[in-house]
């Protein structure tokens, strides 16, 4: 089977993902295992195929869809033994498809940036941001507890934590809170963002830009 999906992530095939997912639940257990591939691409579209699969199985598998949810949880954690550093994505993606059945996992994505150790945000920190900006308006009800969070990773060293805090808040409905940053306006550091099925590399300011104006930039 991981095969056959691998196949289908590569031809971005959500549609046949998600009737092979009615076809078996299996699905979902072998999706969080291709976001271990070594190509990111094929990782990435491994975590949108997740909320794809999902979403068919939730309303007649939702205690199976919650699990998986669980289970991705667990897998953030150092006793897990297996760490999949995509599981904040993954959240995320299964979530907002369907904010009605499993809306609670919302702030338990979010407040991952408050929890978790700083060893270990190093190694998620983009992600959260990333699953919050997923989320958007879903998540705009716990900046408050979290936004100082993703304000300060505005101005983090790493560009690719730069430039998903600043995706993040765009998508959130807080592209407010990036006026006046004119270093920002300026940082060419290079960002990879997922979006829409490809990997796209834009900059810090470029995705300023974007939230701030609505406008992608040309190059």
């Amino acid at each position: 089977m991981k095969n056959a999906l691998r196949e289908l992530l590569v031809e971005r095939r959500l549609d046949l993902v998600r009737e092979r997912a009615l076809e078996t639940r299996r699905v979902l257990g072998t999706l969080l295992s291709l976001t271990y591939d070594a190509d990111p691409l094929i990782a990435w579209r491994a975590v949108e195929a997740m909320g794809e699969a999902a979403e068919a199985l939730a309303d007649g598998h939702r205690h199976y869809v919650r699990e998986h949810l669980r289970r991705l949880f667990w897998l953030i954690t150092e006793e897990s033994g297996a760490i999949c550093w995509r599981a904040p994505e993954g959240m995320a993606e299964v979530v907002r498809r369907r904010p009605d059945l499993f809306g609670e996992y919302v702030p338990i994505v979010a407040h991952l940036l408050v929890e978790m150790a700083e060893e270990d945000l190093q190694h998620f920190r983009p992600g959260i941001l990333w699953a919050m900006g997923r989320l958007g308006p879903l998540a705009a009800d716990v900046m408050a507890d979290v936004g100082d969070r993703v304000l300060a990773a505005l101005d983090h060293g790493d560009a690719q934590v730069r430039g998903m805090a600043v995706w993040c808040l765009g998508e959130v409905g807080r592209a407010s809170a990036l006026a006046g940053r004119h270093d920002l306006a300026s940082d060419r550091g290079e960002v990879i963002l997922f979006h829409e099925g490809t990997l796209r590399r834009t900059t810090v300011a470029g995705l300023l830009s974007e939230a701030v104006h609505g406008v992608t930039p040309e190059g």
